[in-house]
């Protein structure tokens, strides 16, 4: 069974990891009390964003942010902007309802390892309702008819709730900012995914099939990158802080916020 594999392969995964991210996090916390961030208090609105988690690697930081920058402008904006022009909105939301369905079983999963029973009951319906009414998925039935909307729910929230730290701030090359924890969270719960992935012999197809799935994400977000940089003195604090002030928000909220 899909879900059994996935739990299998989530919990092996999430038990090595652990191992791996405690004495890490623990020693990025004692680095952080020396970090000097007087030249960011000017942008950093301290209600929003996590204090504690300090940036000790911003040089390192600031440089994938300039790669990532430059990829974007250069190579994933063009290819987005292209393949948004091709395929009507319609079908791309069709597209997103597909593969947010392939994520419930680890949304459930978290929900599970969080204590959140209730968040967790609502989306293994979502999953099974859509799975079966919605055609595989393509379309959102649980919401539009059940009124269920999607939770969300991911292993670095989940390593949170256990008391796991964020550790330091780090952004990944042609990924985007994120924490060592939430990082770590995001490879096991896209490990836990690769079940569904399992009968495809071919890497070219499951690599296309990422790509389809990267490319349909940013199509729906065109523009917003843009503003935020026209925004901001310092890009990359900017962003810094939305990445703080977002996670802060989806996970008070526990709802996924599609228009967002």
């Amino acid at each position: 069974m899909i879900l059994s594999k996935i739990l299998t392969r989530f919990l092996v995964v999430l038990s090595f990891f652990i191992l791996l991210l405690s004495p890490l996090s623990l020693y990025a916390a004692g680095q952080n009390e020396t970090t000097d961030f007087l030249s960011d208090d000017f942008y950093e609105d301290t209600a929003d964003v996590a204090p504690e988690t300090g940036d000790p690697l911003e040089p390192f930081n600031r440089a994938v942010f300039q790669l990532n920058d430059h990829a974007y402008t250069y190579i994933f904006n063009p290819v987005a902007k292209g393949y948004s022009a091709v395929v009507p909105f319609d079908i791309r939301h069709i597209i997103d309802n597909f593969f947010t369905n392939l994520e419930e079983p680890v949304v459930f999963i978290n929900c599970l390892l969080q204590g959140r029973f209730s968040d967790a009951g609502s989306t293994i319906v979502r999953f099974l309702a859509n799975s079966t009414i919605g055609v595989g998925g393509l379309v959102d039935f649980a919401n539009r008819e059940i009124g269920l909307e999607p939770v969300e729910a991911t292993l670095g929230e989940t390593l949170g709730v256990w008391g796991i730290g964020d550790g330091f701030y780090l952004v990944v090359p042609f990924f985007g900012p994120s924490t060592l924890r939430d990082f770590t969270g995001t490879v096991i719960d896209s490990l836990a995914m690769t079940p569904y992935y399992t009968c495809i012999d071919k890497w070219s197809v499951k690599t296309g099939i990422y790509a389809e799935k990267t490319t349909n994400d940013l199509s729906m977000h065109i523009g917003e990158y843009e503003d935020l940089k026209k925004l901001s003195f310092d890009p990359y604090i900017a962003l810094r802080n939305s990445y703080f002030q977002y996670r802060k928000k989806i996970r008070e909220h526990r709802v996924f916020p599609e228009n967002e």
